[in-house]
């Protein structure tokens, strides 16, 4: 039986934190790659996509990130709602085939 690896997910408040983290060079990569259980490439990678990126927080473009991100929030809860109200207005209607009504 094969089984995929699916790859992880993370959040960019998670993928910031583990930034700090280097940056701050406390730990070595490998101690953080222990402690967040991510690879160093990986936290090595984010810490660079960090520093070259923070900039961004004294523009108006860390604005837009923030419209963009709060955007797609509210589209994936609208999109959970319609799926709960989907599932409720078949239940009804299927309460109401077996009630006799139409």
């Amino acid at each position: 039986m094969e089984t995929k690896n699916k790859r992880e997910r993370y959040s960019a408040a998670f993928k910031a934190k583990v930034a700090i983290d280097a940056i701050k060079e406390k730990e070595t990569l490998q101690q953080l790659s222990v402690k967040y259980k991510v690879s160093a490439v990986t936290i090595g990678k984010w810490k660079a996509e960090f520093l070259s990126n923070s900039a961004l927080a004294f523009s108006g473009e860390a604005d837009a990130a923030k419209k963009e991100e709060a955007y797609e929030s509210e589209v994936k809860d609208l999109q959970a709602k319609i799926g709960e109200l989907t599932m409720e207005r078949d239940f009804f209607v299927s309460a109401c085939k077996k009630a006799g009504l139409k």
